[in-house]
């Protein structure tokens, strides 16, 4: 059976690799015929990705808090219990590297598994073994979605629930009170309606299902409704 790409594919899930890969391969270095320069350096290259990450998280957390003030301070509405955003704090700051991570990372890799002492044991310490690929049942699969009133508009909380390779896209679809209608084709996890909201309460209902090529696969998810406006 075929085997996954071994590069986890999130950034999050990539950071964590590194780091597995940073404090195990002490112990193999020897074994591979690895030098302390390039031990050193996949270090250096883990932990400023892990601290870009840490970094990407503050800025986008404090982007969704300044939105919500900046809908709030216009529009009107509650304040949250904490008051206005403060700054952000970044983590301390690392050593810097060159662009390329993943690339300086898989040209390791392929220089570790060439060594005649690799086997799939050590790999597996290493964190870089695909597993085997089966794939979902995609005639089962339904999406999982929220839906919340944030910031003035409904966010629409959807992910691959680990099939991100297996499937292409989602189609989200909306009822405002006369009837489903195409609301977008997405490939990023979470989407924002951008519709205005009413003047007065109205049911919003959501429901969505997944996409390979030009076909939907699987079946509907569960229906999701909020009820903004007034």
């Amino acid at each position: 059976m075929a085997k996954k790409d071994y590069i986890e594919p999130g950034d999050a899930g990539f950071s964590a690799q590194l780091i597995t890969f940073k404090n195990a391969i002490g112990g193999y270095s020897a074994t591979l015929g690895l030098s302390a320069t390039q031990v050193t350096a996949h270090g250096v290259d883990s932990d400023y990705f892990a601290h870009v990450i840490v970094g990407t998280t503050v800025m986008q957390n404090g982007s969704s808090q300044w939105t919500t003030w900046k809908s709030i301070i216009r529009e009107g509405g509650t304040p949250p219990p904490s008051g206005a955003p403060v700054a952000p704090v970044f983590p301390a700051a690392v050593a810097a590297v060159a662009a390329g991570i993943e690339g300086r990372f898989r040209a390791l890799v392929r220089l570790i598994k060439a060594h005649p002492s690799y086997n799939a044991a050590i790999g597996q310490g290493l964190a870089i073994e695909g597993t085997e690929h089966g794939g979902p049942d995609l005639a089962t699969l339904a999406p999982e979605i929220t839906a919340t009133l944030t910031g003035g508009h409904v966010q629409v909380g959807w992910g691959w629930q680990g099939h991100g390779n297996d499937l292409d896209l989602i189609e989200i679809l909306v009822n405002r009170g006369t009837g489903y209608s195409l609301l977008t084709y997405d490939t990023t996890p979470g989407y924002t309606d951008t519709a205005p909201l009413p003047a007065t309460p109205a049911k919003w209902t959501y429901k969505a299902i997944y996409r390979v090529g030009d076909s939907q696969v699987g079946q509907w998810s569960n229906e999701v409704a909020v009820t903004p406006g007034g």
